[in-house]
Formats: structure tokens, C-alpha cells, sequence
């Protein structure tokens, strides 16, 4: 009589258990961020431009120091670097290399923001 070989498998480890979730928990991590993205982006061009424009005028308008206008960022911001240009007053905010946003001080204005076209053009 002929009997049924069954294939040899490794049983499951607690170790090969745990990378199969791990796994499984980064995939489904990289699919909400990849399908997300846009709006991630969105959020971060708007968090840039407020913290440009509310860094500039803090410190042109207010004259207080750039690190002491962090204080007037909003909470979840800590991704927002701030970068001054004293020579042409402005104030640059990026974030993850994502989005980034300029405001230029202007006397009789106070601090507007700069397109893509104004700084280029410079």
C-alpha cells in the first residue's frame, strides 16, 4: 500500500510569527502614507507658509529673537525648520524636504509671502 509523503515545513516560531506581523503592520503603514500623501503634502505647505509668515513677523515686526518665535508656532509644528535671511528679511520654513514657504518683510506692508515666480525672479 502506498502512503502519502507530507512535505517537511518549519514549524512556526515565535520569531518567524513576530516578523510576519511586523511585516504585514509596515506594509499596511507604507499604503496609508502612500495613499495619504497628498493631503500630508497639502498640510505641510500650510504649516510651512504660517510658520514663514508668523516667524517674519515675530521677528521684524515684534523684533524678538527667530528661536523665541517658535514659542508662537501651534502644537504638532516641531517638524518646521525655520531659516532667516537678514540681508533681504525674509524668513524660509521647510519641512522633510516636502514643502517649504518664504515671507519678506516689506516696510508699510509688514510680512508678505513670496510666490514661486518672486523667488525665482530674485
Amino acid at each position: 500500500m502506498a502512503t502519502v509523503k507530507g512535505t517537511s515545513r518549519a514549524p512556526l516560531t515565535r520569531k518567524r510569527i513576530a516578523l510576519y506581523v511586523g511585516s504585514l503592520f509596515l506594509l499596511i503603514l507604507i499604503a496609508l502614507l502612500a495613499y495619504n500623501f497628498s493631503f500630508i503634502k497639502g498640510q505641510m505647505r500650510v504649516g510651512t507658509a504660517y510658520g514663514a509668515r508668523v516667524a517674519c513677523s515675530c521677528h521684524y515686526v515684534g523684533g524678538r529673537d527667530i528661536e523665541d518665535c517658535r514659542k508662537d508656532f501651534e502644537p504638532g509644528m516641531e517638524v518646521v525648520g525655520l531659516s532667516l535671511d537678514d540681508e533681504r528679511k525674509r524668513v524660509t520654513a521647510s519641512a522633510l524636504m516636502i514643502a517649504s514657504a518664504t515671507a519678506e518683510f516689506r516696510e508699510g506692508w509688514g510680512c508678505v509671502m513670496l510666490t514661486e515666480a518672486a523667488l525665482q525672479a530674485d
